[in-house]
C-alpha cells in the first residue's frame, strides 16, 4: 500500500512539473522571440478594421465577453456560483466552446502582438502588457496540459484556470481599455 502512494505521490509531483514547465517554457519562448525578432511595425490583415489597434481591441474585447463566460460556468460546474444550483449538462459545452471561441478571437491579436510589435518596454504600460501576454499564453499552455493529465491535486485547474483569467484580464487592461479611454468606442 505504501509503495502504490509513492507512485502516485511521484506522478503527481511529475504532473505538475510537466504543467509548470510547459508553461514557464511557452511563457519564455514567446517573450525571447518578441524581444529578439525586429517588429514589422504594420498589420498582418485587417479583416474590415480601420487599423491594426482597432482590430486588436475588438477581438480582445469579444475574447473578453467570452471569458467571462468562461468565468461564470466554471464557477457553475464547481459549484460555486451563488443561487445556481447544481450546473445543467449543456453548461460544460458551453465552457469549452466559449474558451474554444475566445483562444481563436485571440490568436490575431497575439500574432498581432509578436510579429507587428515585439516585446515593447518603453512605459509601465507596455511592459507589463508584454510580460502578461508571454505569461498568459504560458498559463494557458499549462491549463491546457493539466486538463489532459490524471492524478494531479483538485486544486490544479482552478488555480491555473485562476490565474489564466487574472492574466488576460490584465493584458485587456492595459491594451483594450487603454485604447478605448483614448479613443472612445470606434467600431472599425
Amino acid at each position: 500500500m505504501a509503495g502504490q502512494h509513492a507512485v502516485g505521490t511521484q506522478q503527481t509531483r511529475s504532473g505538475l512539473a510537466a504543467v509548470l514547465l510547459l508553461g514557464c517554457a511557452v511563457a519564455l519562448g514567446l517573450g525571447v522571440y518578441a524581444k529578439l525578432h525586429d517588429p514589422a511595425l504594420r498589420p498582418l490583415w485587417l479583416i474590415g478594421f480601420s487599423g491594426m489597434l482597432q482590430l486588436k481591441t475588438w477581438l480582445a474585447t469579444a475574447a473578453l465577453a467570452l471569458v467571462l463566460v468562461q468565468l461564470t460556468t466554471a464557477l457553475w460546474m464547481w459549484g460555486r456560483l451563488p443561487g445556481a444550483g447544481d450546473a445543467p449538462v449543456w453548461v460544460a459545452p458551453v465552457h469549452r466552446w466559449s474558451g474554444s471561441l475566445a483562444f481563436v478571437a485571440l490568436v490575431p491579436v497575439a500574432l498581432h502582438c509578436l510579429w507587428s510589435l515585439g516585446f515593447v518596454t518603453t512605459t509601465g504600460r507596455t511592459l507589463t502588457h508584454s510580460l502578461a501576454g508571454c505569461a498568459f499564453y504560458g498559463a494557458y499552455s499549462a491549463k491546457m496540459l493539466g486538463l489532459r493529465l490524471r492524478g494531479l491535486p483538485g486544486w490544479t485547474l482552478p488555480v491555473l484556470g485562476g490565474l489564466v483569467f487574472a492574466l488576460f484580464v490584465l493584458l485587456w487592461l492595459t491594451s483594450a481599455l487603454w485604447f478605448f479611454t483614448r479613443s472612445g468606442l470606434p467600431l472599425t
